[in-house]
């Protein structure tokens, strides 16, 4: 006994003595490490990685940009399931430990006497925390320590709830996400409120080994993970066992769900990702701003169709290119490998794969996917003769042999007609490029913006990059400087032949029109519905080059970029279409020249807004403070969100007299001139200019009506021929309609109202000259009071007074407008 005495003493003794000697060691420790602990104030304000959100001026969202997902949540936005799913997995005595869980470290310490192996555990939820911000994930007794200490430490400074909340905002949980409202999207492309038990399982799964247990990788593992977490939550007594057998019997469902764009507008997202690089560098991508557009995500959908399908009206106009490859099916086709055929084919927008399996007289069958077949008709077969170049095809197919074989990887399109039943037509990726831009003339505004066919083949944006020569869309600059200097709408200019030693020219220039034919003298408002080029030389060459140069900044061009010679008439400057818009603007909005913009807010990850845009805009009644701004380098401006900001009103750069003539003659030009095409639009109040570029390298269509602006263009990047005929008219304009349509949808017509000091006059449609009444041949035109011709005199000896008349009011039938 007293053997036995004497062991338990000296065991209580060692005991006693290995307690104080793993005290004073842990003081020690703690003595030691303590000076190097990183300080946890960065904890009360943490800024989490989130990446860039940008969305339209109708909150869709248009792109996300950064590494990392995440979707920051407050605690209270955290359903309680999720939370207790996550306890129940990774730390049941959360809410009773002090940091650290003595029971799990003893336990930990215990696996490592026995194995000798220092394996992950004990860790509480407090202590990952501490590891995520602060340590690195290497398996040592010093960052152990390290883990522990600063566990400590967070639990004295923030609360329960505290250090939950950024638990699950900042663990990695697999496929770029991170915290539980990243993975709830990635996952099951659902807001985290709305999981079900299993899903929410399944995700509280997750932290042990994003890859190994991950549903998406590894769904049989996964599976099993889940079911450990829904028996730990049945343990806990958190989820009845009806429930707990529910959502054990629930198979994987978990997909990847990438972040879904709402609207389709991928060249303004990288507008605003670059400009958002800009302002913040890197962090743009990190620091969790929301970025939202001016884009109108109706108008956006709109003019992306409007730009496709004129694309593929053009490429069916010249003919098929061809299947895009060739392969050997064999007697038997193998499914196997016509989808893996159609896997590797590029995803293009409105354009399905498919691979022709036979031809048969003049129907193709075609494979689409597992059990997906089709017969492509003749009806979608039967346009497609031969490309041979811009101006040239092969003959007629009589068969669909004559174009397909066996064994092609091709295109089509779900065709659908105004009349008819909807139909597959074999289609292509259209090599010529197209854009569109739309604005809000009163205030800059860019409503809808699409670059090219599609970004992911091309993410050059010829809306910014491309500089293209506009053709005669600039002769409506021309125009408004010559009615400026002088000259009337009934002011008569010889379309004549001419030769021009023009000195700035290398040779003798000998500018025709687009038809080849002359029409000698003719009255500017006939000769800018027709696009006649020599009037367009003549004025430019009458007024002078440098004041015309001057003349046409006031509609934001740069006239050190522009031609200093006779083909500036004729548009031969490179201008992107985005400045097309803000001059067309002003055309539109009654003379002011405002700033094309499409940032009209910026939040910061605490949804406080940090920039506000304060654009130019018209202002029909100035107020009394403000004063037309001088053109600044941008038409944003930071603002105080706190304090309205100023209005800032633009500067009217023409008068409402030159305004109401130029669109007075640019209505004519859709009623009766180049973009009749455009009245099927059923309207009186849109004007515009075709614009059409030597060999048909740019088709243009500029067009507005007084709320809504849009340019549309298409060209070859290479600067080829679009082929013969090809003209703005043509090529461009359909696009122009097609987006203009919706962009009308429902709107009033704004009827153009004369402004004071003007006056309407008979003239003689040949010489422009005023007339009496009962003149036959005689018109009505509009003057400047100050520019109005000669009152002619009456047969008595007096003069017929000219007649002030609203030109929107029913017309005479010899009325031009």
């Amino acid at each position: 006994m007293k053997l036995l005495s004497r062991l338990i003493k000296i065991s209580l003794f060692l005991f006693i003595g290995l307690f104080l000697l793993g005290l004073g060691g842990i003081g020690a420790a703690y003595l030691y490490l303590e000076p190097d602990l990183p300080s946890t104030d960065i904890l009360q304000d943490v800024k989490l990685q989130v990446p860039l959100h940008v969305y339209s001026r109708d909150h869709k969202l248009i792109a996300e940009f950064g590494e990392k997902r995440r979707e920051p949540l407050k605690y209270d936005e955290i359903p309680e399931r999720m939370i207790q799913a996550f306890l129940a997995a990774e730390d049941d005595r959360f809410f009773e430990h002090p940091g650290v869980d003595y029971q799990g470290i003893l336990r930990a310490a215990g696996q490592l006497l026995l194995t000798g192996k220092r394996r992950q555990g004990g860790s509480t939820i407090t202590m990952q925390v501490a590891r995520n911000f602060f340590l690195s994930n290497k398996k040592t007794f010093t960052r152990k320590l390290n883990e522990i200490f600063l566990a400590l430490k967070i639990e004295r400074e923030l609360s329960k709830e505290e250090i939950l909340e950024l638990y699950l905002n900042k663990i990695y949980l697999g496929h770029r996400s991170y915290g539980v409202g990243a993975a709830s999207l990635v996952y099951y492309g659902r807001p985290v409120g709305k999981l079900e038990l299993s899903e929410i399982a399944m995700i509280a799964g997750l932290p042990k080994a994003p890859s190994r247990y991950n549903p998406v990788t590894n769904p049989s593992r996964a599976l099993v993970r889940r079911d450990y977490v829904l028996g730990r939550m049945l343990t806990l007594d958190v989820i009845s066992r009806a429930d707990h057998d529910a959502a054990k019997a629930t198979p994987v469902t978990a997909t990847l769900h990438r972040a879904m764009s709402e609207v389709e507008a991928p060249y303004i997202a990288e507008m605003v990702r670059a400009e958002a690089v800009r302002r913040f560098g890197n962090t743009a991508y990190t620091d969790g701003y929301t970025i939202h557009t001016t884009i109108d995500s109706r108008l956006q959908e709109s003019a992306n169709a409007g730009v496709r399908q004129a694309l593929h009206a053009y490429d069916k106009r010249h003919g098929y290119r061809g299947a895009e490859a060739h392969f050997d099916l064999g007697e038997t086709p193998d499914p196997a490998l016509m989808d893996k055929l159609l896997r590797e084919q590029k995803i293009v927008p409105d354009l399905q794969g498919a691979v022709v399996l036979s031809t048969d007289g003049q129907n193709a069958g075609l494979y689409l996917g597992p059990e997906q077949q089709i017969t492509l008709t003749w009806q979608g077969l039967s346009w497609a003769r031969q490309f041979k170049d811009p101006d040239h095809q092969g003959p007629e197919p009589k068969t669909a042999a004559d174009i397909l074989q066996a064994g092609d990887l091709i295109r089509i399109h779900r065709e659908t007609p105004k009349e008819g039943e909807p139909y597959w037509r074999l289609a292509q990726i259209p090599k010529a490029a197209g854009a569109l831009v739309s604005v809000d003339p009163d205030n800059g505004a860019i409503l809808a913006l699409v670059g090219g066919y599609d970004f992911y083949l091309s993410k050059f944006n010829r809306i910014t990059q491309a500089k293209r020569q506009p053709g005669s869309g600039f002769k409506a600059f021309i125009y408004s400087a010559a009615l400026e200097a002088g000259y009337t709408p009934a002011s008569l200019i010889n379309d004549a032949p001419v030769v021009f030693d023009d000195p700035a020219l290398e040779a003798s220039w000998r500018p025709e029109n687009y038809s080849g034919k002359f029409f000698g003298p003719t009255r500017l408002r006939y000769a800018l519905t027709k696009s006649r080029n020599l009037v367009s030389i003549r004025l430019l060459r009458a007024m002078g080059i440098k004041p015309t140069l001057e003349y046409v900044t006031r509609f934001g061009f740069d006239k050190g970029k522009l031609p200093r010679d006779l083909s500036l008439a004729l548009g031969s400057g490179a201008i992107a279409p985005l400045q097309m818009a803000e001059g067309y603007s002003v055309l539109a909005n009654g003379g002011y020249h405002i700033e094309p913009f499409f940032i009209v807010r910026i939040d910061d990850d605490h949804r406080e807004t940090i920039f506000q845009a304060n654009p130019l805009q018209v202002c029909e009644e100035p107020p009394p403070s403000a004063a037309p701004e001088e053109p600044t380098e941008t038409a944003e401006v930071a603002a105080e969100p706190t304090v309205e900001a100023e209005i800032r009103c633009a500067e009217q750069v023409i008068t409402p007299q030159n305004h109401y003539l130029m669109s007075s003659m640019m209505r004519d030009v859709v009623q009766r001139g180049t973009a009749r095409k455009a009245r099927a639009l059923g309207r009186k109040d849109i004007a515009g200019k075709t614009g059409t570029t030597n060999d048909q390298r740019d088709a243009w269509f500029n067009g507005f009506n007084r709320n809504l602006v849009a340019i549309a263009w298409v060209g070859f990047d290479d600067f080829q021929p679009l082929g013969r005929g090809e003209v703005g008219g043509r090529a461009a304009l359909p696009a122009w309609i097609h987006f203009m349509r919706t962009g009308l949808e429902d709107t009033e017509e704004v009827p153009l109202e004369m402004p004071e000091g003007m006056v309407t006059m008979r003239i003689d449609e040949k010489t422009g000259k005023p007339v009496n009444a009962g003149h036959k041949g005689a018109i009505f035109e509009v003057f400047r009071e100050k520019y109005a011709p000669e009152i002619p005199k009456q047969e008595n000896g007096a003069s017929s007074l000219p007649e002030t008349e609203n030109l929107d009011a029913p017309a005479p039938e010899e009325d031009p407008f």
